[in-house]
């Protein structure tokens, strides 16, 4: 696979709209999922900088959540127009670190965090590829 030299695009924002199967019967989005729409905004990340989790994978390159924390401040609603912008706020040369914002009309829906680290096929620990750290030198390589 070639991939790119670095990371140029620090965030990203997607829209979408909550589908009626992840509601209750008030049509108040579950906690169950703002999980899947974390790793939808984290792939299209990805997407925009020219990986695809896909590539990773056949290349060896695996990662797996560790840590992940959701701060849900109003609620998710059927059928609203949502943004989620995710941004990598820290890489090292174990685990990289994304943060995220969930808004509807300008109001913040919720705020999280998760921390991924890097594995081969046989589930060990990898150091992150060069690629995946930013272009600037905002990052951090070492705890």
């Amino acid at each position: 696979m070639i991939f790119p030299e670095n990371i140029t695009i620090p965030s990203h924002t997607i829209q979408f709209r909550p589908r009626y199967a992840e509601t209750d019967k008030g049509g108040v989005v579950h906690h169950s999922v703002y999980p899947v729409w974390l790793e939808m905004g984290r792939t299209e990340l990805l997407r925009v900088n020219g990986v695809a989790y896909r590539d990773l994978e056949e290349s060896g390159i695996y990662f797996v959540v560790i840590e992940m924390r959701i701060k849900y401040r109003r609620p998710a609603l059927y059928d609203q127009e949502l943004e989620l912008t995710t941004w990598c706020s820290n890489v090292t040369a174990a685990r990289i670190e994304h943060s995220y914002r969930l808004v509807f009309n300008g109001a913040v829906l919720a705020e999280a965090e998760t921390t991924l680290a890097c594995i081969d096929k046989d589930g060990k620990a990898q150091r992150i590829p060069k690629f995946m750290y930013p272009e600037n030198e905002r990052v951090i390589t070492a705890k």
